[in-house]
Parts: C-alpha cells; structure tokens; sequence
C-alpha cells in the first residue's frame, strides 16, 4: 500500500491508487525537526526502517478527516493530530541498519551505497525524512517533498558523473510509455549530456491547456528548478538507465498528462519514465524526423512543445525547420 515502485508494473489503475492511498488514515505531531533521537522519532525510525510492517496503535486528538492531493506527493487520506503513537518492535532491514549506524557517513553518499544495494527507493526516502540517515550531528526530520527530491538529485548527481564519460549515442533515439492517463515521450540526442523537460496538462481541471518547461545544459542546474521536483525525478530515471548502459546522450521529455488524470505525486513521474527507458527505442536519422513520429501520438500539435522550449527550439534552428513538418505524413518514418 506504500510502494509505489510497485504500482505500475503491477497494473495498478488510478482508481485503485486513489483507493488505497485515500483509506490510509494520518496522524500529524509538530515536532522540532532537530530532536531525532527522542522517543517520538526514534519510534518513526524503528517503523520506516523494519524489514516488516509493524502493528501499531495509535490516538487521536479528533476524529480524523479531509484528504490532500499534490503534484509532489502521493495522496493523503484523513489526518489528524496525534495523542499517542505506539508500534511493536521489529528487525531492521540490514542496508538500512547499516546506513543508520553509520553516523560518519554522510547523507548522499548513503542514499547511493542503499540505491546500488538494491533498496527501493521510496524506503530510501522515507529514511532520509525520518532522520535515520546522514552524518550524526547533521540529521534532522525533512518534509516528504524535500526528502524526496534530496534522493533524486542525489541519485542524477552521482550517476551524471559516470554518463559523462560515456560514449555518445550515434543517432536520434525515442523511448515511449504511457499509464495512468499520462503519456511520455524521452528523445534522445547524440550530443553531451543537456536535459530539457516539458509536461503539458490537457483539460484536467477544465478546458486548460497549460505547458510547464525547464532545462539544463551539460554544466547542470544549480537553482531549484521552476516545474517542482518532478524535473529531479524525471532527470533521475534517464540517467540511472544510461548509467546502465554506458552511454551518453541529451534528453527532451515530453508528457502530457490527459483528460482523467489526477496528481499522485512524482513517483508517477519517475515510474513512468523509468518504464519508458526500459522499452525498445525508435531510432532516427535526425530530430526532426523524431519528432515528426512522435507527433502522431501525441494529442497537442508538437509546435506547441516547441514554441515552450529552449533545448528542442535550439537543436531545430539551422535546419530550415519549419512546424509543418511535424504534421502526420510530412516526414519518413524511423530507420
């Protein structure tokens, strides 16, 4: 009910995402976020680092209601103040054991050993908010959303290092995916590493239809990226996948989130495109005839990606582009 690693795969619906996350009822505590080792975290640390679900027991000021939905989080049922929280004791899971007991070690540099050992990510994360990661005198509690963005610059970080190496791909690659009324389109550019990425939000809320951009060029990005985190998370998945390939590349994302679609957080973001790097790729001669294919499963004209960006606009320039290309039929098809 709270690994969202495994919803996808599994064929999850929205429906039953809603459904499970809204029945999970939340206790809230304010709570200084420097005093991990009190008996109110350490009992949050024992529970998020247990290689098992622990029952627990818990009291509430008020009966709990209302429920919360956000582009950086999953869904939130009903919630209330906490009176008292009990939970069994249990056995840690051992990378996380180790990562806890390790106070020298600091906080990114555990995020990776846990990654690379095989620990799903959103228990990674939830370790790094509880305060059970990081060098001793520097853990505090961290908000879900930044936690959560922390492990997946964290994670770009380390694997952008090793993807600089790489060999460059020699042509135009397209990957593709879509669930959850959301469909993505990862173009991949023979050039050093550039990272641009589009979400376009198509009558979810009414007749809207809104594009939100940002990009970084081979140095990366230093400031906090205007689209939020799922620009880390998307950023994240091509790199991890090109790490695992050994290979190089620019990337533009293309999504487009469709009508029925409903916020469930980042993960959604990361899941996709990381099950979109794992399909067969399209290869193409040159980005306009990419994106000429692409166009056809898309719903909004692709001109309207471009007039939005500044990575794709550039790599268009020079070559007597023009829009009309992009319409079905005015271009060859992939190699």
């Amino acid at each position: 009910m709270d690994t969202p690693e495994s919803w996808i795969p599994s064929g999850w619906t929205q429906d039953q995402i809603l459904s499970c996350r809204l029945g999970l009822v939340r206790g809230k505590r304010a709570h200084d976020v420097s005093r991990v080792d009190d008996p109110f975290a350490l009992k949050l640390q024992e529970v998020v680092l247990s290689s098992s679900s622990l029952e627990s027991k818990v009291e509430f000021v008020r009966p709990p209601s209302g429920m919360s939905f956000s582009e950086e989080f999953t869904p939130f049922g009903p919630s209330a103040p906490l009176e008292d929280f009990r939970a069994e004791c249990g056995r840690f899971e051992p990378h996380l054991e180790r990562s806890y007991y390790d106070t020298d070690l600091a906080a990114s540099d555990a995020i990776i050993d846990l990654h690379r050992q095989g620990v799903p990510f959103s228990r990674i994360q939830k370790a790094l908010s509880v305060g059970a990661l990081g060098q001793e005198k520097r853990r505090k509690l961290v908000p879900t959303r930044w936690s959560i963005t922390a492990c997946d610059t964290a994670l770009a970080n380390h694997y952008l290092g090793q993807v600089r190496q790489n060999r460059l791909i020699d042509s135009v690659r397209v990957h593709e995916f879509s669930s959850l009324n959301n469909h993505y389109a990862v173009i991949l550019l023979p050039t050093p590493w550039e990272y641009e990425w589009m979400e376009a939000f198509l009558r979810v809320r009414g007749d809207e239809e809104v594009i939100f951009s940002d990009h970084e060029g081979p140095r990366g990005k230093r400031e906090y990226s205007c689209v939020g985190g799922c620009y880390y998370s998307c950023k994240m998945a091509i790199l991890e996948a090109l790490a695992g390939q050994a290979l190089q590349a620019g990337a533009i994302v293309l999504r487009e989130a469709r009508e029925g679609y409903v916020p469930l957080g980042v993960f959604n973001v990361r899941e996709n495109v990381r099950l979109a790097m794992r399909q067969p790729y399209l290869e193409f001669e040159d980005l306009p005839t990419a994106l000429a294919d692409v166009a056809g499963r898309l719903v909004l004209p692709v001109e309207r990606f471009v007039s939005e960006s500044n990575i794709l606009a550039d790599r268009l320039k020079g070559r007597q582009t023009t829009l009309d290309m992009f319409h079905e039929g005015s271009m060859p098809g992939p190699e």
